[in-house]
């Protein structure tokens, strides 16, 4: 791969992770409950990950490189939600924030449903 196609590829890649890791800063900022900014929190900055990971296996395409970055997509993807329903379950346990937004409560006992918003 010529010079030029690879940095073509890496300024697409890491522009690509910094507006994903932006909006996730975004969106924990201005989301109004817990729920909605671990969403916020883990699904971009999974994907800039993936983006940074892909231009570093782009820019040295070695066999060590590429099993680094399949391991370390791997293992975030495997932890990131799982954290994220952790802290969830965390702070649901606390008393959840914003009752009102939440469309069904899989957890509260049947007679303190959230009303349907059909």
């Amino acid at each position: 791969m010529n010079d030029l196609v690879r940095d073509g590829v890496t300024a697409v890649l890491v522009l690509a992770a910094a507006v994903m890791c932006f909006a996730a800063g975004v969106g924990v900022i201005r989301f109004p409950d817990v729920l909605s900014r671990l969403h916020a929190a883990t699904k971009p900055q999974i994907f800039g990950l993936i983006a940074v990971t892909a231009d570093i296996a782009v820019n040295d395409f070695s066999l060590g490189t590429v099993t680094l970055v399949v391991a370390i997509v791997a293992f975030q993807l495997l932890t990131a939600p799982m954290a994220a329903h952790l802290v969830a379950r965390a702070a649901y346990a606390q008393g959840p924030s914003r009752p009102d937004l939440l469309f069904v409560d899989e957890f509260a006992p049947a007679d303190r449903q959230p009303p349907r918003r059909d």
